[in-house]
């Protein structure tokens, strides 16, 4: 009706000038960071923060990488530091500083002279401070997904990488998926033709995960639900597809559209599993159980995010990929490429496999979880510290795959109107250069 939508209209205005202010590039306050090289070193010295059930696990697979020492470990839950603190003395190496004492402790690890790199694995509120705190204190830092859950968050970690000259990056481990990889090389030796389309997503059913108490320590990510309406986890899908279009490094992302189903899911299953007076029960969900966004490129791309953990679905990031001479689609994995097919019926992608990464053909069975992605992405980034090489991805690429949590959330808000997305490279985009598929290294 006329008086609905006059009601909306002035929310929707304020969501776009919202946008739109933060899209404004500021001035620059250091040097870019593109194709700025690690120091090199003979060992890398780690600090993990945030111990439980990822930080948990990421902690083996950095003893099992060669030339890495973890140096230093820190979570509030001391029980947590002790085990993982158990974990670095049974691989032979000296036993780690411990930093227990609080939430805030983290800032004592970053001050440290002895570490090279802070890894961030905590809950998503306290990424950005602890990626800021990492650099103002001259480490390169690795964060799990998304870096930072506001705009003016996402520049100023841009700022400070350039300012201290430190990397933050985004640790998108499925930009190091086998299939993710193997598309990447495909794609960049022109067997799609000119690039059209992609797809990713996180459609991942967390229900259950949500409102049990010990798997997250506390409601920290269900309680995100209750603050934003879009696409809360959108790394993990759009990394990939990224890197099959060469955003930041010859196109980027200029604009979002989003839209939202209604926000169902998470009560009605509270109203299915969780008994009276529990304190879910005091809880507002608004975050839409799907979002669907659509990414224009500056070359004329169309990228399709899609974010569901509220609803009954099967496990799928979609990872598409769309151009002129054929497709791409996972979950399950299939193919069709002209000239060999021309048939209407998808194709066999093993038939593939010789398109396979380095990292992949010599890390067949690499160790850890998510089949293998994790240690080859902790791998590969220890091999760049090591040999003083240029990361996979840098902050821009950091701020672009996250970009989308404010901004869903803001298009959603102005009825599905485009937003800008800024260019936090300030024009670098426009230069090729290279970026996850990389040479094997001859050292």
């Amino acid at each position: 009706s006329a008086s609905a939508a006059g009601s909306a209209a002035p929310e929707a205005a304020e969501a776009v000038r919202a946008a739109e202010a933060v899209a404004a590039v500021p001035a620059r306050q250091g040097r870019t960071m593109t194709d700025v090289p690690f120091e090199r070193r003979s060992t890398v010295r780690v600090g993990i923060v945030g111990l439980g059930n990822r930080g948990d696990s990421m902690i083996d697979l950095f003893l099992a990488v060669p030339g890495v020492r973890v140096v230093a470990v820190c979570d509030p839950v001391r029980e947590k530091t002790v085990k993982a603190a158990a974990k670095v003395t049974a691989a032979g190496q000296p036993a780690p500083a411990v930093y227990a004492k609080g939430e805030d402790d983290y800032v004592n690890l970053c001050r440290r002279g002895d570490i090279d790199f802070v890894y961030v694995a905590t809950p998503w509120e306290t990424h950005f401070p602890m990626a800021r705190a990492a650099m103002l204190n001259g480490k390169h830092v690795g964060v799990e997904c998304p870096i930072a859950m506001r705009l003016d968050e996402l520049w100023q970690l841009v700022d400070l990488s350039e300012r201290t000259r430190r990397h933050c990056m985004q640790l998108e481990n499925c930009c190091y998926g086998k299939n993710e990889m193997r598309v990447l090389r495909m794609a960049h030796a022109g067997l799609f033709g000119e690039l059209l389309h992609g797809a990713g997503a996180y459609n991942h059913d967390l229900r259950q995960l949500m409102f049990d108490p010990d798997y997250y320590e506390g409601p920290w990510r269900r309680l995100w639900h209750t603050r934003l309406r879009g696409d809360l986890y959108p790394n993990h899908g759009f990394g990939p597809v990224a890197n099959y279009m060469d955003l930041n490094r010859g196109d980027r992302a200029v604009s979002i559209t989003s839209v939202g189903t209604p926000a169902l899911g998470l009560a009605a299953y509270r109203k299915e599993h969780m008994p009276p007076g529990d304190p879910s029960w005091k809880e507002s969900y608004i975050g839409a159980d799907r979002t669907i966004s659509l990414v224009q490129t500056a070359r004329g791309r169309v990228i399709r995010l899609e974010h569901d953990v509220s609803s009954p679905h099967p496990y799928s990031r979609i990872n598409s990929l769309g151009g002129t001479r054929g497709v791409f689609e996972d979950y399950p994995e299939r193919i069709y490429l002209e000239p060999t097919n021309t048939n209407h019926q998808w194709d066999d992608f093993t038939k593939y496999a010789g398109w396979d990464h380095w990292l992949w053909k010599e890390h067949a069975n690499p160790p850890g979880g998510h089949g293998g992605m994790d240690y080859i992405m902790v791998f590969r980034l220890m091999q760049c510290m090591r040999l003083g090489l240029v990361p996979d991805f840098d902050v821009y690429d950091a701020a672009v795959w996250t970009a989308p949590v404010p901004l869903s959330h803001l298009s959603i808000k102005a009825k599905g109107a485009p937003l800008p997305i800024p260019d936090f490279t300030r024009g670098a985009w426009k230069k090729a250069r290279s970026g996850m598929d990389s040479e094997k290294p001859a050292a």
